[in-house]
């Protein structure tokens, strides 16, 4: 299996994570998905009345640096390191 094709099997298995995932690690792998099927970032930031948007604005500037397969790579990472957290808190 292809490293875009594990990307999108593991893009699909975050959408099962639990409700009691944190903010934090859901705006982790926002960031990285961005980065990985958009690249750098391409809009404004939001303004300040749009707190979520901005946040997540924020989550994918912050890997700007990063090359689409890095954040392939680490985003698979992160849901699986989740998933193991939700298993372990089960």
């Amino acid at each position: 299996m292809g490293l875009k094709e594990e990307f999108e099997e593991y893009a699909e298995k975050a959408k099962t994570l639990p409700e009691n995932t944190s903010n934090e690690s859901k705006l982790i792998l926002y960031g990285l998905y961005k980065q990985a099927t958009v690249g750098p970032v391409n809009t404004g930031r939001p303004g300040i009345f749009s707190m979520k948007e901005r946040a997540k604005w924020d989550a994918w500037k912050a890997i700007e640096g990063k090359s689409k397969e890095e954040a392939m790579s680490d985003y698979i990472t992160k849901v699986k390191q989740l998933q193991e957290e939700a298993v372990a808190s089960a």
